[in-house]
């Protein structure tokens, strides 16, 4: 019905199709009593974390070594079992699956490793693997290409039919395995390598060309959630730009779903759509990648900021007086003995003493810089755990240096 005056209203906006979601996720490793005496405990990866992914999105997690960044991947994909929590990918939970049943939906979710190296079978020539995962699960003349909508999950044989890959009639074997050769040379196309790295043993390519064949292998049975863990970590600049340009475009071509494990804040500010802080197995901060890098909130946040090295900080010329944003200082905490109250509040600048024996939690954050977050401030788009948020100057905490002897 048209409104006043002949206007057709707008429709109603609709919330985003959220692809996977945690709910109180925890990952603890018990603690052996070790020659020195040390009591049996346990270290807490994950402490409580509350994630969801929209579908098309991509998710940047960023953190210090040892936040849990890879242990949040490995559960979410459930590589490894979490001690406690739930985790829904397309409105189905992982965690009460079968293996059998986990089997079949792996094609759905797959992840780029942080070593390409350590993550390809030494022994087995490139187009092996990536023939590998497309024998598997029957994929073998499935057409890819963009636009292509994915394929269902085909069923596994039965266990008395023989060998998953066997086919009844003569030469089906050989014809699927020509098949998959030929899918995995449009694979190698697809990140940009040329039809010989298939006859390559993993040894012969060099970093970037690695971690590229790692990218195909995971697109091979067309997944709609990719996992990247540190995927461009262990590769020159020149190298890393491609590698960013690269997964640009094939979540672009393909609409897949990212979750992205990062240091580099510089690849996080051009792939992320949101990010999520960790610090110590939780969340401290999630927010739209614009916001959360133009007013960070969290101190952690703005001292991850004020890390990244610039040429020239705030424009001074060479031999003028610079004013340089002192990063945090001081190291993470163990997760085997983690302080009480806020976990950050040790390292914090701006800690109070509510902080050392109260923990925030996870909250919409507040309009207004410097106030507590807001418990009933409902469909926030930035979420923080800090009492005391935007106290510290986005910059972080300035200092002088003298201007270098000429």
């Amino acid at each position: 019905m048209n409104g006043p005056g002949g206007a057709v209203p707008a429709p109603a906006a609709t919330a985003p199709e959220v692809l996977l979601a945690a709910e109180g996720l925890e990952k603890r490793y018990p603690l052996r009593r070790s020659p020195f005496g040390r009591r049996p405990g346990s270290l807490a990866a994950l402490a409580g974390v509350d994630l969801e992914v929209r579908r098309g999105e991509c998710l940047a997690v960023v953190g210090e070594s040892g936040s849990g960044k890879t242990t949040l991947a490995r559960c979410l994909l459930r590589l490894i079992e979490p001690t406690a929590g739930r985790v829904r990918f397309a409105g189905e939970d992982l965690l009460a699956l079968p293996a059998g049943e986990l089997r079949r939906r792996r094609r759905r979710f797959q992840m780029i490793y942080q070593d390409p190296y350590d993550s390809l079978d030494p022994r087995q020539r490139i187009g092996a693997a990536l023939a590998e995962p497309l024998l598997l699960h029957h994929l073998e003349h499935v057409e890819h290409g963009p636009g292509a909508a994915a394929p269902p999950v085909p069923a596994l044989p039965p266990a008395s039919a023989g060998a998953p890959g066997t086919a009844a009639a003569p030469g089906g074997r050989w014809r699927r395995r020509r098949a998959a050769r030929r899918r995995a040379l449009d694979l190698l196309a697809t990140v940009g390598l040329p039809a010989s790295t298939a006859d390559s043993f993993p040894h012969e390519l060099s970093g970037g060309q690695r971690q590229r064949v790692g990218i195909a292998r995971a697109l091979a049975v067309e997944p709609e959630l990719l996992v990247a863990d540190e995927p461009v970590s262990a590769l020159d600049v020149s190298v890393r730009s491609q590698i960013l340009n690269l997964l640009a475009e094939l979540q672009q071509r393909m609409g897949l779903t990212v979750v992205l494990i990062a240091h580099d804040l510089a690849a996080v500010e051009q792939l992320a759509d949101r990010v999520a802080v960790f610090y110590l197995g939780r969340i401290v901060e999630l927010a739209p990648r614009a916001e959360l890098f133009a007013r960070p909130l969290h101190p952690y946040t703005v001292g991850l900021l004020a890390s990244v090295p610039v040429a020239w900080p705030l424009g001074s010329a060479p031999g003028a007086e610079r004013r340089v944003r002192a990063p945090l200082a001081g190291e993470p905490p163990s997760p085997a003995a983690p302080p009480p109250g806020c976990p950050f509040h040790p390292r914090c600048p701006v800690a109070r003493a509510r902080c050392a024996v109260e923990r925030p939690e996870l909250l919409p954050a507040a309009a207004g810089p410097g106030t507590a977050p807001e418990a009933g401030a409902g469909g926030s788009e930035r979420l923080v755990a800090c009492f005391f948020p935007g106290s510290l100057p986005p910059g972080g905490l300035p200092r002088l240096e003298a201007p270098p002897a000429p």
